[in-house]
């Protein structure tokens, strides 16, 4: 192995591409002939369609045609495992089950003409009063079927018994507000048919999943389609998923006879690839007089569709992080005329939120520090399931934490702590999200004569660094320098990926990587072994070392011979392809400390510091883990104080469908964030020791802010987001 290339802050190797715009995204694909394609949405949230009327639509300058559920082709709806979460495809009948669902599709030369001629399109609906408010459907929640997280009613030991024996209970009710995915790439299909071979552009996070999801929707074999995916311009889960748009575009590409691209608006995007539903949580915790958790009671209520039941705010780290005999977890329902939810980044940031605010509030009824109420609670297995975690550095996260921080100085007391200009709070939360336990992927390596490897993979790169950290995991294993390896990726023709999702890519990839890469420096090494003329003949494999393409005898490296010389007398290439396998379940932790200035006059919170150390296994790449954790930190500032979607109570429509009206943070509301890593390796972990990390960072940040309002003011807002109002009226 090459010493060292595993562990640097090595820059993007794409980096280059994307600042010069020489990167080629989905909607940048140069398709001959193309035309343009806009969607029509509903105006209703809930009816049918009683009338279409396209004749001035089609009759308008460069128009191809206009589609609806009268002139589309059915499809079939594709399964649930492929990615396709909505239980319905649009346009195959009158039906509107939400506002903003496809109605029509408009295709023209130019996409000027179509956006023309889709404001041409006459739609009449019978509608029904919708249903969207969860407060007003509480009381119809109920418990789903289990789904991809097992049950959604989980008890462990008697919650009962556990509260009973408590010495302090404490009982809270938060609530987080439905929020949207905001990419910087709008979702894009470019969709081209060859006879019956369809190829698709697409910015997706799982060009699998599109690839099955389109197969099965069109009825065309598997081989028949490809889905290419070079580069995607942010995701976050809004691309994770398949969504009908890309049906509906693949399909009108064949009617057409010729090839569309769709680029969703920005307010189309708000209806048409999920969203983080709202929360409705209520919390209660029991512990002894000295801290230690005796039970835990949480029930998370949230809305579904009128399709489906799925639910995404997952509750993990109630069940699994800390140690407490009676936990019971329950994920309620209520069926809202709203679109399908969906996961967005960090999906367990939700009930994070709400289990470490009420922590924060335990032990303030216990007058116990928040730093030593985590640690007496501290476990080293999954709560869960029992099974050790293959390891756990969460107490030195704490303890690191803390100390950089300077939490030591902090006075415990509600408003105690000021400056000349305000109130100043200190907070602190447990960070932790699952990671891997997905299909995994596998990985071809191509070692070529010059010594040099090709190493590709069916994944995608949504800006997290998976072209560097592949690259650097492939020159580990090889024992070649950096620049002799070359990763490839985002297309179907590679050996398949599961999607880049769940924290699951480093553990899936990485050891799709790993385990290929092993097999073809294996083979080089037998060949440099079995070869007369080379100078290591003879001698036994395992004692032969690749470093800085040289592959040497171990504790002798003059004694070597390169790459390149082997695989020339070779004559060939070595390819080697590994199947894909499952990635063990990881789980990846860190301890967040924070700092926030309110002004009492106005409500306005600054956040002034974010501390954060984690342990997500071994670091493959300082810089990209550094830019996860600072991305995650600067997410749950807008999670946590401004991001919320409205959405009409009497006609179901998003009244904030853009970013003037959905905020996010920007460089003024951001401090400098500190980030240390723990960096061990995961001895369980076959991707060199690392775990997926990429959403952990976030779930500590939301509730260590709300936190340290809470310390600064005095007052607890439960309610998120903890907005100018909501501070004013605590304080009143």
């Amino acid at each position: 192995m090459s010493a060292g290339v595993v562990g640097k802050a090595i820059a993007r190797v794409d980096g280059r591409a994307k600042v010069t715009g020489a990167a080629r995204y989905a909607a940048d694909a140069e398709v001959r002939g193309v035309a343009h394609g806009v969607l029509v949405m509903s105006t209703v949230a809930r009816g049918r369609i009683v009338a279409l009327d396209t004749r001035a639509a089609q009759a308008a300058p460069g128009v191809v045609d206009v589609y609806t559920h009268l002139t589309m082709p059915r499809l079939t709806v594709p399964a649930p495992t492929t990615g396709y979460f909505k239980r319905f495809v649009p346009m195959q009948d009158e039906n509107i089950q939400h506002a903003g669902q496809p109605v029509a599709i408009v295709v023209a030369r130019t996409l000027e003409e179509a956006q023309q001629a889709a404001v041409l399109v006459i739609v009449r609906y019978e509608s029904q009063t919708p249903q969207v408010v969860l407060a007003d459907g509480l009381g119809d929640a109920y418990v789903p079927a289990p789904g991809s997280d097992g049950t959604n009613d989980y008890v462990r030991g008697d919650t009962g018994a556990g509260l009973a024996a408590a010495g302090v209970i404490v009982d809270a009710t938060y609530t987080t507000p439905l929020q949207h995915h905001n990419p910087l790439e709008p979702s894009v299909t470019v969709a081209a048919w060859s006879g019956d071979r369809l190829t698709v552009h697409e910015s997706t996070q799982g060009i699998s999943n599109t690839q099955n999801a389109l197969m099965q929707a069109l009825g065309v074999p598997r081989e028949n389609v490809r889905v290419i995916t070079p580069f995607v311009g942010g995701g976050f889960g809004a691309k994770g998923p398949v969504w009908p748009h890309t049906l509906l575009t693949a399909a009108v590409a064949r009617l057409a006879g010729t090839p569309v691209k769709l680029v969703l608006t920005r307010a189309h995007t708000y209806t048409s690839h999920g969203h983080r539903a709202e929360t409705h949580q209520t919390l209660r915790i029991g512990a002894a007089r000295d801290g230690r958790l005796t039970a835990i009671e949480h029930v998370v209520t949230q809305p579904v569709s009128r399709s489906d039941e799925l639910v995404f705010n997952s509750s993990e780290p109630t069940r699994m992080l800390y140690a407490c005999p009676h936990v019971r977890s329950t994920q309620r329902a209520v069926r809202l005329d709203l679109p399908t939810a969906s996961f967005v980044r960090s999906p367990e940031a939700a009930t994070s939120h709400a289990l470490e605010s009420t922590l924060d509030e335990l032990s303030h009824a216990l007058q116990l520090d928040p730093v030593e109420l985590r640690l007496r609670n501290w476990s080293a297995v999954n709560q869960e399931t029992g099974a050790p975690h293959g390891s756990n550095f969460l107490r030195e996260c704490y303890e690191r934490g803390a100390a950089e921080f300077g939490w030591a100085r902090r006075d415990p007391r509600p408003g105690s702590m000021r400056d000349r200009d305000g109130l100043i709070g200190w907070g602190m939360a447990t960070a932790a999200h699952t990671a891997g336990g997905r299909p995994g992927a596998g990985a071809a390596v191509t070692i070529s004569v010059e010594g040099t490897a090709l190493i590709r993979s069916g994944t995608q790169d949504l800006g997290t660094g998976t072209y560097t950290v592949m690259q650097q995991i492939g020159a580990q294993v090889l024992g070649l320098p950096l620049h002799a390896v070359r990763f490839d990726l985002g297309d179907t023709n590679f050996p398949p990926a599961f999607a880049s999702a769940a924290s699951a890519t480093v553990p899936g990839v990485g050891s799709g990587v790993v385990r290929a890469a092993t097999t073809a420096r294996g083979r080089v090494v037998a060949l440099a072994v079995a070869d007369p003329r080379s100078p290591l003949y003879g001698v036994e494999p395992a004692r032969i070392s690749t470093a800085d393409g040289y592959l040497h005898v171990t504790g002798q490296p003059s004694r070597r011979v390169s790459y390149r010389s082997v695989l020339r007398r070779h004559g060939q290439p070595i390819e080697v392809t590994s199947d894909p396998a499952p990635a063990a379940l990881g789980y990846s932790t860190g301890a967040v400390f924070v700092e926030v200035h309110v002004d009492p006059a106005i409500g306005r919170i600054r956040v002034r510091r974010v501390v954060g150390v984690f342990d997500p296994g071994r670091v493959l790449n300082r810089q990209t883990a550094r830019s996860q954790a600072i991305g995650g930190a600067i997410w749950a500032i807008g999670f946590t104080l401004m991001e919320h979607t409205l959405i009409d109570p009497h006609l179901g429509r998003v009244v904030t469908p853009n970013l003037s009206g959905y905020l996010v943070p920007v460089n003024a509301d951001v401090p400098d964030i500190e980030v240390g890593f723990i960096d061990r390796p995961d001895p369980s972990s076959p991707a060199l020791g690392a775990r997926g990390f990429g959403e952990t960072p976030m779930t500590g940040v939301t509730a260590a802010i709300g936190n340290a309002v809470h310390h600064a003011i005095g007052k607890r807002i439960r309610d998120l987001p903890i907005t100018q109002d909501k501070v004013i009226a605590a304080l009143s």
